[in-house]
């Protein structure tokens, strides 16, 4: 090999030399700087953990934020809404057993985030929010007669959410909202009521029947008196007038049977009393 190219040849080997150098560098800055951000997304906050200094007091916003790497360990909370359902079988005031299921909307407080992930860790409304609620819906739901659980449902899903709100604030869990999504009862309880709807409206059927009964009898009483007083003024009328009034009501009712009976095609005259005929006038049409 001549001169020239071996001086071509170290050349080349210098430069892939830098460059491997140089690649090495970059790569190591490159992960460095990856390993020293990290981000925060919408709806979250990030508790930051130093190992100098523990857990950090002030949560950090949404965006991208520098750490120190190995030193610092970022850990990403939830403070958005969740929705969380709780099932509790339990005894009412009168000893009937009750399944109740309970709809809850739960955040944490975002100002004692960091006390939260201390004591409860980033799953603190599966830690907490089963236990509390089980212990609340037993507590209230005692104090109420399963028929009051129906007719008061309202009352009963307020006094729990006021209740939860309290004991969850202990926790520094914030409650949103709370609603009674399921009540069942069991089957001896299921049929009483049953039986309890027929024999209400066997009752109502029997009142409805008795109030009919009574108002026949009051429509009967005021026919008898109606019929009464007629009666007595006839009889006061035949005493004043003598036997006129009755030979005049025998012949308005005589006309009128006879006016009735003279429409009639089959009846020309009508036989009256000694022997004497009444001729009726013939229909044009016969």
């Amino acid at each position: 090999m001549s001169q020239p190219q071996q001086e071509a040849a170290k050349l080349v080997a210098r430069l892939l030399n830098n460059v491997a150098k140089y690649s090495v560098a970059l790569g190591i800055t490159g992960s460095v700087l990856q390993s020293s951000l990290y981000t925060v997304d919408g709806g979250e906050r990030c508790i930051m953990y130093d190992r100098i200094s523990g857990v950090l007091d002030t949560p950090v916003s949404e965006g991208t934020h520098f750490r120190l790497p190995w030193f610092q360990t970022p850990n990403i909370m939830d403070i958005r809404m969740r929705p969380r359902t709780i099932s509790s079988v339990t005894g009412t005031k009168d000893l009937q057993m009750v399944n109740i299921s309970l709809r809850v909307l739960s955040k944490p407080d975002t100002d004692n985030l960091a006390r939260i992930y201390r004591n409860l860790g980033t799953d603190f409304d599966e830690r907490v929010l089963p236990s509390i609620g089980n212990e609340v819906l037993k507590a209230v739901v005692a104090q109420y007669q399963a028929e009051q659980l129906l007719t008061q449902r309202a009352q009963v899903s307020a006094a729990v959410r006021s209740e939860l709100t309290k004991r969850a604030a202990e926790f520094n869990i914030l409650i949103d909202d709370v609603a009674i999504t399921h009540l069942s009862f069991g089957t001896e309880f299921t049929k009483a009521v049953e039986a309890k709807q027929v024999a209400q409206q066997e009752a109502e059927r029997m009142r409805f029947v008795v109030m009919k009964s009574d108002q026949e009898r009051k429509a009967a009483v005021v026919r008898a008196e109606g019929e009464s007083e007629a009666a007595k003024l006839i009889s006061d009328a035949t005493k004043s007038a003598g036997a006129g009034l009755i030979e005049l009501r025998r012949i308005e009712a005589a006309k009128d049977i006879a006016g009735q009976m003279s429409k009639s095609r089959n009846v020309v005259y009508l036989p009256g009393g000694n022997g004497s005929n009444v001729l009726l006038g013939l229909n044009n049409g016969v």
